[in-house]
């Protein structure tokens, strides 16, 4: 398909060789077929030569052959949308937040293919909220099904300047273990910093009406830290007038906008994209950061003064002193109905999660993403014992407790997501005035409506 603008896989010798470690086909075809892939590019050069040496192992052992395009990530989701709403899609689709943005709606839709042969495959090494987030409600069928196949996880861990803690006078260790008191430690350092730095500020929170993804991230840890994880139930049922969940958005809108308004985020964060937080922590403009996956560090790898410097923490406890759960997002690919290949498609598929494709495919990415199977990051010392980054970030993802993103189990949430509804909620207090108590309760009255268009059956 040229509308893709695929490139065939690099075959040299080099690829080959690093390709070799890769388990053989989980099916073999006994005929070869021409599987088309539109991929992610990764966020280092590290991760596109894994997906190449993964596809050119798989190329070697089944005889099939992978073309694909490797896009960046905001064109790819475009590709993507443009494809299933025209019918014109490769084989295989696959996007670091198609969990929350394409295949919510297009299950609903009944656009997508039951992979379900292919998750089972694996099914007993998946990480249980990774299988929560690959099992999606079809309106046609009115029944939920996988349509999803988890690759790769990711959770946020707080990212922190350890030498602009120490040089305020403080040490890590002393942070206190609760989610707000945790965030309120930090808060003394920016006066002492601005004594030879001026603008520093001390909280890397994304009070944002930009997407796709951060802003709605950071509020949503706010919500879960202060017992609102129920707005959306695994039912797909939202609770939006539970007395707990309205007073948890308050909570969470409250600290929010009262830390920007006191000066510790900087201004210009009412309008971050995703990347705006990396940028200013990597320019020392803020001291810590909540992020996903573990870019902020990787980022600096070949600079070891700086990836040493940096601090990976896993989440402390939430407000009421228990466990605090991690949204755990799962990257993952798809196959739309319009798919031409569907059997080599799935074929592929169940050779890239083979528990050692898949661990060896994101080790050699420089670890930035997470096998979704916690019994290769327990196993492997790669992800527990070699790197106090990925330490941090993989105990938080894969044992410590966590929780599935809200348009899992009802697809009227990623239009909530899409519409920016908690960064419109903060602008509302920010900018224009409004009380904590009326922006939130407008934000509710706002996700109500969205959610009625997508009525779950109950099951």
């Amino acid at each position: 398909m040229s509308t893709l603008g695929r490139r065939s896989v690099l075959r040299g010798s080099a690829g080959l060789a690093a390709a070799g470690a890769f388990a053989s086909p989980y099916i073999a075809n006994a005929q070869a077929r021409t599987v088309s892939v539109l991929w992610v590019q990764g966020f280092v050069k590290e991760e596109d030569e894994a997906f190449k040496n993964l596809v050119a192992a798989y190329e070697k052992t089944s005889g099939n052959r992978i073309e694909f395009s490797l896009i960046p990530f905001g064109p790819a989701m475009q590709k993507i949308v443009a494809g299933l709403t025209s019918g014109d899609t490769p084989d295989i689709m696959f996007h670091d937040i198609a969990d929350q943005a394409v295949v919510p709606q297009n299950t609903w839709n009944d656009k997508l293919v039951d992979v379900t042969d292919v998750v089972e495959t694996q099914k007993v090494h998946f990480h249980p909220t990774a299988l929560l987030a690959s099992s999606y409600y079809n309106n046609v069928t009115k029944r939920r099904g996988y349509t999803y196949v988890p690759i790769k996880c990711a959770v946020l861990p707080f990212h922190v300047w350890n030498s602009m803690v120490e040089k305020a006078g403080f040490k890590l260790a002393d942070a206190p273990g609760t989610w707000d008191a945790f965030w309120d430690f930090f808060k003394p350092m920016q006066k002492k910093l601005r004594e030879t730095q001026r603008n520093v500020y001390v909280h890397g929170l994304q009070p944002t009406t930009n997407g796709p993804a951060d802003g709605n991230n950071t509020f949503h840890h706010f919500l879960i830290a202060n017992g609102g994880n129920d707005i959306v139930t695994p039912d797909g049922q939202g609770h939006l007038d539970d007395p707990k969940v309205r007073e948890a958005v308050i909570k969470s809108l409250g600290y929010i906008t009262t830390s920007y308004k006191e000066g510790y985020v900087p201004p210009g964060a009412l309008s971050w994209s995703d990347a705006d937080d990396n940028n200013a922590f990597h320019a020392k403009q803020i001291v810590m950061d909540l992020d996903g996956t573990i870019s902020t560090e990787v980022a600096m790898f070949h600079d070891k003064e700086k990836y040493n410097d940096a601090i990976t923490l896993k989440l402390p406890n939430d407000n009421a002193g228990q466990p605090m759960r991690a949204e755990l997002g799962a990257a993952g690919a798809f196959i739309a109905k319009s798919a031409k290949n569907v059997a080599a498609a799935k074929d592929f598929l169940k050779y890239v999660i083979q528990p050692d494709n898949v661990n060896l495919y994101l080790k050699t990415g420089l670890g930035r993403w997470l096998p979704p199977m916690p019994h290769l990051v327990q196993q492997d010392p790669f992800w527990l014992k070699e790197d106090p980054h990925r330490t941090a970030y993989a105990t938080e993802a894969m044992i410590d407790p966590t929780v599935p993103n809200y348009p899992c189990f009802n697809p009227g949430y990623a239009e909530v997501n899409a519409q920016q509804i908690w960064g419109i909620a903060v602008a509302d207090i920010v900018k224009d005035g409004m009380t904590v108590q009326a922006a939130a309760d407008k934000a509710l009255k706002r996700i109500g409506t969205i959610l009625a268009k997508y009525p779950v059956a109950r099951s």
